[in-house]
């Protein structure tokens, strides 16, 4: 009996371990990319090298707005163009641009430069202590439970994202990247918004991914505002 208890409270401790690690605090790295640009590749290959890193949650949102160049992105949807588009005033950009890369909804650069994303990563590890204190928020149990705290004004949006971790390559036939296979990482393919936080402690449903897409879920300032919190499961 002395055995049984011991394993019990072994795995008590071990679940809520694994609890408290998957609440960590990530760091959300969004690349803005298109089949259909000839210098984004690189900034795919950046993409690749974080992914795996310890406390970031890596992103590929494929755009729309290249696809008139002779390639329709195979990836590329408007909500993701959207997505961007939105961001682009808090960051004091006159409008979208491909490789853009954006860390946690405050920072952004040119994914394509030796380092960029590596070093807007460190910069958003530095900049924590003065970073909005955001909420609790973990995802299991076939639900999204996020804590209370303080929410911006007119809330939060809470975006669900699926997403297919790992490495994928892609071949072009046409357009500027014509007769070249792009490797892309972690590619999004779906994002739905699935409610609003006020503020107040919160329970939704969590949908049951498909198609072996793994789940992401960000609590967000609106209209392209800073991520207070995310979390991410297979």
């Amino acid at each position: 009996m002395t055995g049984l208890k011991t394993s019990l409270l072994a795995g008590a401790m071990l679940a809520a371990t694994l609890g408290a690690a998957s609440a960590q605090p990530l760091t959300v790295v969004e690349l803005f990319t298109s089949q259909g640009c000839s210098s984004c590749p690189p900034a795919n290959a950046n993409l690749i090298k974080v992914k795996d890193q310890p406390g970031v949650l890596a992103l590929s949102f494929n755009v729309t707005y290249w696809d008139y160049l002779g390639w329709k992105d195979t990836f590329g949807r408007k909500e993701f163009t959207d997505r961007q588009v939105t961001y682009e005033p808090s960051l004091g950009r006159d409008g979208p641009f491909t490789p853009q890369v954006v860390v946690n909804g405050r920072s952004d650069g040119v994914g394509a430069a030796p380092g960029e994303i590596q070093k807007l990563i460190a910069q958003s590890e530095i900049n924590k202590g003065g970073r909005t204190q955001g909420p609790e928020l973990s995802l299991g149990q076939g639900k999204v439970r996020i804590g209370a705290g303080k929410a911006p004004g007119g809330g939060a949006d809470i975006w669900l994202v699926r997403y297919n971790r790992g490495v994928v390559e892609v071949p072009v036939a046409r357009g500027e990247n014509t007769g070249r296979t792009l490797p892309h990482a972690n590619v999004v393919h779906a994002l739905t918004k699935l409610g609003r936080w006020n503020g107040e402690a919160t329970t939704l449903p969590l949908p049951a991914a498909t198609g072996g897409l793994s789940t992401a879920v960000l609590v967000q300032g609106p209209d392209g505002g800073p991520i207070l919190a995310a979390a991410a499961a297979n």
